[in-house]
C-alpha cells in the first residue's frame, strides 16, 4: 500500500505539472480548484478537474461493483483491478512517448485514463482495509498523527504507519516532478511499473497462503 501510495504522488505530479494542473488521486484537490475555478478566479482549469473527477468515481465505482461478494482482504480480483490500473498506467505512458498531449482532445483523454485508474486503486485499496493508508490523501493520516501522538490524545496507535504514508506521497511527487524534466511519461510508466510490482507480490502472497490452507477432510 506505501508503493502504491508513492505511485499516487508520482501521478499527482504529472497530472498537476504537466497536464494543466489536475490531480488525477487527490480528488480534494480538485473539488477546491474546480470551485474556485467556476467564480472565475485565477484563470483555473474548470474541464480537466471536471473530467478527473467524475473518472475517478467512475473508476472507484467499477472496483466497488466488482468486490461487491468479496471478503476483505487480497483476492484474485484485487490483482485483476490493480492489473487493470497498471495497464491503464502503460497505455497513458505510451501515448505520452507518442507525444500525444501535445493534441487537447487526447490531453482530456489521458487526464481522464489516470483519474479512472486513480480510482480503480483506491477503492481496491480501501477494500483491502489497511489502516491509515489510503494510497490517495494523507489529510486524515496527518490529522490522526498529530491527534493520536502523545502530545495529543496519546494513543500511539500506527504512528509509524502513518509517517511513512505520508513519506511515501511526498517521495512520489518528488520522483515525479524530477521524472518530469526529461519525459511526461517516465513517471507515469514508473507507476505503471510499481503497480505492477504491487499486484505481483499480492497474487504471489494469496497464492501461497492458499497452498497452507489445510485441505477439507473426507
Amino acid at each position: 500500500m506505501l508503493v502504491l501510495t508513492f505511485s499516487t504522488g508520482v501521478n499527482d505530479a504529472v497530472g498537476y505539472l504537466g497536464l494543466d494542473r489536475v490531480f488525477t488521486g487527490n480528488m480534494t484537490g480538485n473539488v477546491v480548484i474546480l470551485a474556485m475555478a467556476l467564480t472565475g478566479a485565477g484563470g483555473l482549469p474548470v474541464l480537466g478537474p471536471a473530467i478527473a473527477l467524475g473518472c475517478f468515481l467512475l473508476g472507484a465505482l467499477v472496483a466497488g461493483r466488482t468486490l461487491r461478494d468479496e471478503a476483505s482482504g487480497w483476492s484474485l480480483r484485487t490483482s485483476g483491478l490493480l492489473s487493470c490500473v497498471a495497464a491503464v498506467m502503460a497505455a497513458v505512458a505510451v501515448a505520452l512517448f507518442a507525444r500525444m498531449d501535445q493534441v487537447e482532445l487526447a490531453r482530456y483523454v489521458i487526464t481522464g485514463a489516470l483519474a479512472s485508474a486513480m480510482g480503480l486503486q483506491a477503492a481496491t485499496a480501501r477494500h483491502l482495509s489497511v489502516k491509515e493508508v489510503t494510497t490517495v490523501v494523507v489529510t486524515s493520516t496527518l490529522t490522526g498523527l498529530a491527534a493520536d501522538s502523545r502530545f495529543g490524545a496519546n494513543t500511539g496507535t500506527h504512528g509509524g504507519r502513518r509517517l511513512w504514508a505520508v513519506g511515501a506521497i511526498m517521495a512520489g511527487a518528488a520522483a515525479g516532478a524530477a521524472l518530469l524534466q526529461f519525459h511526461l511519461g517516465l513517471g507515469v510508466m514508473l507507476s505503471a511499473l510499481c503497480t505492477l510490482g504491487v499486484t505481483a507480490a499480492g497474487e504471489t502472497a494469496r497464492r501461497g497462503h492458499n497452498s497452507q490452507e489445510p485441505a477439507p477432510a473426507t
